[in-house]
């Protein structure tokens, strides 16, 4: 007997490797089949399920409509037997969910794809049973079973429930990858809107209007604010009123203007202004309501606006150069007072009897036990700073020795001052630069070229006139202390010392707050020069000195190389020697004659000459910046061995800031005769 055929799914692939679908007699595709299969039975299965409703209406009264439901269903799929294989029933069960086992939407969902293909396949007359092959172990479903209840339940096979676990865990890690994803955008956005704040400015700007007042925030000066942006907004509509001829206008502007300004006068804060500023407020506002109605033009009130911003701008770098212009003539200057102790301090020092005029302890003088110090000053009073300051906080005065160089000008007052106020159990000798025989022109290069006709030119000819119209630049470079030997004496220590080992050099703009002899203990690894180093500050490196352009210096120095200061230097003289620094320094200057590595002044020579050669000491032993920098820390001001009115605004003059003058009017002694007769005061 020939063989049945029957129904077969299986899976095949393609030459390529994918799967395929293909059909021996027919090509078909199973969902398709499935679904039409559904449509011409599904008339049938709604009206035996109305029939058996109909039937089995008065029996199933007392039972819940639920179960009824259920029991229905199955009993409908019982009487599909009898048209469906078994296998085809499961298949169709296996691809429904809560709604029931006969939704079409369900069965549109199957997971079976399109690769299934229908084949014949030939069976025993003893099964009908269709085989289902895949790489997957397809659902297998029990058959339903009544629980005690009375409702029938379906229960997935391990493989739906295993497929059911993994699309569970899938959609949880979906949402989490959402919620990670929408955290890092908000992460985003924050840091974007962080960035965004830092450019604005985080200072209370204040709201207040040019019309009236309106005070949220208290400040100190908010009321000299709104009166000086009154009257900025008067002098705008001043101009277009007299444009547009509104005369009548114009006089009233003008009368609230000049009262607003003589209300205002030169207060920095609302503590300083006149009772009867409010009622000027309050008149101005008004006016300028008048004016804001009648004149008001955007594009005009911007340009006046831009105008005065020039204008005011312009003004304001006319009056920084000519501050600076006068910052460096007040640094150039010597106040009279001092002018005047030094010339009476001189004239009393020629008329003592020469046998009067010297000092005690010549013999520590070369002794290299004791402690010395060199100071090159022609400034009587800063140098007896100096001096005081160092005995009064020394542990044992009489170890000190002090070594005073000055000019041929100084040198009388200098000596009188010192035998008038000896400093105590400290030796102290006076000398004079120009008796320095040795320091000559043929010697030392800056004296050559202060003698030749290009370096004459430079600083007295009327071709570069000290004035603000020649920049403040050419003044700077102008100061005669870049022309002084006292400035430039520091190089030659072992000439003027030769008997010393080591010597600490001090600037006479210094004040001493702590015993020194710590420096000489110090161990400078083979170095020359123990100094502070100032590179925390990028204007103090190399490149901000030395002039990177020029072959010679690009080839020796680093530009990023840490500057030091001098002020305050422990000089190693028998390394000095050794490693000839004198020589070093000529050599250099020699080069710069046309001032082409660097500028007049002794800290670029000093950088070029001890480069290499200095050792860097702690901070605490030298704090700079006193004579320029209004912000140093207070606390590392007390703290300091030695502070240093380094800048212009020497402590001496009137121009100095009067937050750190107490440091060193503390050592003068302003009650002495010689001060108060030439009327120096704290």
């Amino acid at each position: 007997m020939a063989p049945k055929r029957g129904i077969s799914f299986s899976r095949s692939r393609s030459s390529s490797g994918k799967l395929s679908s293909s059909s021996s007699s027919s090509s078909s595709h199973f969902p398709v089949l499935a679904f039409v299969i559904l449509c011409v039975m599904a008339p049938m299965i709604f009206f035996l399920g109305r029939g058996l409703y109909a039937a089995d209406q008065d029996d199933f009264s007392a039972v819940p409509s639920n179960q009824v439901v259920t029991w229905r269903g199955w009993q409908a799929l019982q009487n599909l037997k009898s048209f469906f294989p078994k296998e085809v029933l499961d298949v169709i069960v296996s691809s429904t969910n809560d709604t029931g086992p006969l939704s079409l939407d369900n069965f549109r969902k199957n997971n079976m794809s399109a690769s299934w293909r229908v084949v014949e396949l030939e069976t025993s007359n003893a099964t009908n049973e269709p085989k289902i092959e895949d790489r997957q172990e397809k659902p297998k479903l029990k058959d339903g079973k009544s629980s005690g209840d009375g409702r029938t339940r379906w229960i997935d096979s391990p493989t739906q429930q295993a497929r059911r676990q993994l699309i569970g865990k899938r959609r949880d890690r979906r949402a989490a990858e959402l919620v990670k994803l929408n955290d890092e955008l908000i992460a985003k956005l924050e840091n974007a809107a962080i960035e965004r704040s830092k450019s604005v400015e985080s200072a209370v700007l204040g709201k207040y209007s040019i019309w009236r007042k309106e005070v949220e925030y208290e400040n100190a000066d908010s009321t000299v604010r709104l009166m000086r942006d009154q009257n900025i907004m008067a002098r705008v509509y001043l101009s277009i009123a007299k444009m547009k001829n509104k005369l009548e206008l114009f006089q009233e502007l003008q009368t609230r203007l000049k009262e607003s300004k003589r209300a205002l006068g030169d207060a920095t804060s609302d503590a300083d202004l006149n009772r009867s500023a409010h009622e000027k407020i309050k008149a101005m506002g008004q006016v300028l309501s008048k004016a804001r109605e009648q004149l008001y033009d955007c594009k005009l009130v911007s340009g006046k606006l831009r105008a005065m911003l020039q204008t005011a701008d312009e003004h304001v770098r006319s009056f920084k150069k000519q501050s600076t212009f006068l910052s460096q003539l007040a640094a150039k200057t010597i106040p009279n007072g001092i002018h005047c102790l030094s010339m009476r301090l001189t004239i009393d020092y020629y008329l003592l009897p020469p046998e009067k005029r010297k000092f005690s302890g010549s013999e520590n003088l070369e002794d290299p036990s004791f402690y010395h110090y060199a100071l090159f000053s022609d400034n009587v009073l800063a140098a007896s700073v100096v001096v005081n300051s160092t005995i009064t906080n020394a542990k044992d005065p009489s170890k000190h020795v002090f070594h005073l160089v000055t000019d041929k000008l100084n040198f009388g007052a200098m000596n009188m001052w010192f035998l008038l106020n000896p400093p105590g159990k400290a030796t102290i000798h006076v000398e004079n630069v120009d008796e320095f025989k040795w320091l000559n022109s043929s010697y030392c290069p800056v004296l050559r070229q202060l003698e030749s006709a290009t370096m004459r030119e430079y600083y007295f000819k009327a071709g570069h006139p000290n004035t603000l119209s020649s920049g403040a630049s050419n003044l700077k470079y102008r100061n005669p202390k870049y022309l002084s030997m006292l400035n430039h004496l520091r190089f030659y220590l072992p000439q003027v010392y030769p008997k010393l080992d080591k010597i600490l050099f001090l600037d006479d703009d210094i004040v001493v707050q702590k015993d020194l002899t710590g420096l000489w203990a110090v161990n400078l690894q083979g170095k020359v020069n123990g100094a502070v180093e100032t590179c925390g500050a990028s204007f103090h490196r190399f490149d901000k000195y030395l002039n990177f352009s020029n072959p010679h210096i690009a080839r020796n120095f680093d530009p990023n190389a840490c500057g030091w200061a001098y002020g305050m230097n422990i000089f190693d003289l028998k390394e000095w020697k050794k490693k000839d620094i004198t020589g070093i320094y000529h050599k250099w200057q020699n080069m710069n004659e046309d001032r082409v590595l660097w500028k007049l002044g002794t800290l670029p020579p000093g950088l070029m000459t001890f480069y290499g050669l200095t050792h860097p000491l702690n901070k605490s032993w030298h704090v700079l910046g006193l004579g320029y920098n209004p912000s140093v820390d207070r606390s590392e001001i007390d703290s300091a061995a030695v502070v240093h009115y380094n800048g212009n605004m020497k402590p001496w003059l009137e121009i100095a800031m009067t937050k750190y003058r107490s440091y060193w009017s503390k050592y003068v002694k302003y009650d002495h005769p010689y001060l108060r007769n030439c009327k120096l005061h704290e």
